[in-house]
């Protein structure tokens, strides 16, 4: 049994009788952890070196959940923090490693990739539940963990930093990629624009919009409750909205070398859209709904960057499995904006037909 110390110092039901990896999440370390009275925990260790701030982190978390179960009778549909004995929502011990502990969702699923028709899409009206739930919710109050996290034109100044500078000598590799990213550098902060001038609501958002951080009933995959809430901050909805479609909305893998096999497919980002949407049930402003294609198009835009900065810094913020890994990972985000540019009054159209 794994970490049986740490166990001991939440408000467990019963004596923990195992504890053991699961989840194939790369930030945190996660066990589950069941105790003789057969109730079933989360628990995780929280990664340090990404989250500094634990206690925000936790403050942020802590609020949004026990905001999100004053409006949700189900338990299944919200995350339960499990307190610490002393009454925290997590435990830091002697060597500054920090622990918390949740209650685990019980008959659901956690999907890596969608393996029913639907299951795109039903991710997509959890998060636009989570919109709804949490639209009333004061943004202001929560800290902002990873700060500019989705600042398009500040990625783009890092970008034009790194390409300065050059220290591991790729920049002659990559002309093609600057090229592309420069062209399209005064409309990479559309939404930051309207964000400043009021046209679009800062709100609580996600910030991972992926399928695996929604859980679903096991039996009917009706969507259950949102997950991974380390990156919740204030933000924009269409980021979020737009961070699906860039993982989800492609025909290939992130990190495909084949470009050929890349691109933006419409029939998935409608099944996303109409979920999102009707999660969303009419709490978003009629600017954030036309600005959701821009959110596609910026964040997978600014995904692209995020790589190609990376990739000229000597791969050190993703983690790679191959030379070049990072810059495979440029070209398929840029060549999903270019497909989603020669689709642009498709995808308006189809955001209104379904708005």
């Amino acid at each position: 049994m794994m970490m049986p110390s740490v166990s001991c110092r939440f408000r467990l039901q019963g004596q923990p009788v195992s504890c053991e990896p699961c989840g194939e999440g790369h930030i945190n370390q996660t066990y589950l952890l069941i105790t003789d009275q057969g109730v079933w925990y989360i628990l995780q260790k929280i990664n340090r070196r990404v989250f500094r701030d634990v206690n925000a982190l936790m403050e942020n978390v802590a609020g949004v959940t026990r905001f999100l179960a004053g409006t949700e009778p189900d338990p299944r549909r919200v995350l339960t923090i499990v307190p610490t004995v002393s009454g925290q929502n997590y435990y830091q011990d002697e060597a500054g490693e920090c622990f918390r502990v949740y209650v685990f969702v019980r008959d659901s699923l956690c999907l890596q990739r969608p393996e029913a028709p639907g299951d795109f899409g039903r991710s997509g009206q959890a998060f636009g539940c989570f919109q709804r739930m949490l639209s009333d919710y004061p943004a202001a109050s929560l800290h902002e963990t990873i700060p500019d996290f989705h600042n398009t034109p500040d990625r783009y100044r890092k970008m034009e930093e790194a390409i300065r500078a050059d220290c591991h000598h790729r920049l002659k590799d990559v002309s093609a990629e600057v090229d592309f990213a420069r062209a399209r550098a005064q409309r990479a902060g559309t939404l930051q624009r309207m964000q400043a001038q009021g046209d679009l609501k800062t709100r609580v958002t996600h910030n991972d919009t992926k399928l695996n951080n929604v859980l679903m009933d096991s039996a009917t995959r009706e969507p259950l409750c949102v997950i991974d809430l380390d990156t919740v901050m204030p933000g924009l909805a269409v980021h979020d909205f737009g961070d699906s479609i860039r993982f989800g909305a492609s025909t290939a893998a992130e990190d495909e070398r084949d470009l050929e096999r890349v691109r933006f497919s419409l029939p998935l980002y409608t099944e996303y859209a109409r979920g999102f949407l009707a999660g969303c049930a009419g709490s978003l402003t009629d600017a954030e709904i036309h600005a959701l294609p821009e959110g596609a198009w910026a964040m997978t835009l600014e995904c692209g960057v995020r790589f190609l900065t990376d990739y000229l810094q000597g791969d050190v913020y993703f983690r790679t499995h191959r030379p070049g890994h990072n810059l495979d990972r440029c070209r398929t985000q840029f060549k999903l904006v270019a497909d989603m540019e020669a689709r642009w009054e498709q995808m308006h159209k189809l955001i209104r037909s379904l708005a």
